[in-house]
């Protein structure tokens, strides 16, 4: 007897339930067939690759990365990897090191992770808005001078904002314009 397939190798092309002829012919040349399901399997992993990034916030103090930008050539045996990352958008509450896991998952629902470090920074100075102000000098002479006086609304896009000012205590030689 000898047997032949219609079909006897598979590719990521083939996933699925294949249908496979086996004909079997006997030494008189006789031969008969039948046919068989075969489910192709892709049971392998995508391999996972990460990179660390470092971000800068915006002048709303938020930043927005892709997962792509974090992958560092994820691969499958079968092709096309599709990439998704547990933590996409970023703020003030983020600046500093912050760890971002990468889901790569192939065509057929196999998944790897791994994870990458991004850093979130703040390189925006605060924008100070300063306001002209008048202070008395009291019974002793002496008038101190606090930065809520002369603030006209400095902001930052990080949140809350401190203060020094070059002198905050005046006496009567400081009389005039400072």
């Amino acid at each position: 007897l000898s047997f032949s397939l219609s079909q006897s190798v598979f590719s990521c092309a083939d996933v699925g339930t294949q249908q496979v002829i086996l004909t079997v012919t006997d030494g008189s040349g006789n031969s008969s067939s039948g046919i068989a399901n075969v489910t192709i399997q892709d049971n392998i992993a995508p391999t996972s690759n990460c990179q660390d990034i470092t971000i800068q916030l915006d002048a709303n103090g938020s930043a927005t990365i892709t997962a792509a930008q974090i992958d560092n050539g994820s691969s499958d045996n079968c092709g096309t990897v599709f990439l998704s990352a547990s933590q996409l958008n970023f703020g003030c509450a983020d600046i500093g090191v912050n760890t971002v896991t990468l889901t790569v998952t192939d065509a057929n629902g196999n998944v790897s992770t791994c994870t990458a470090t991004v850093t979130v920074v703040d390189n925006i100075a605060p924008t100070a808005i300063c306001q002209n102000a008048t202070i008395q000098l009291d019974a002793n002479g002496v008038a101190t001078l606090t930065a809520a006086q002369i603030d006209g609304g400095s902001y930052d896009n990080c949140g809350p904002l401190s203060f020094s000012l070059s002198q905050s205590v005046f006496s009567c030689a400081d009389v005039g314009t400072q």
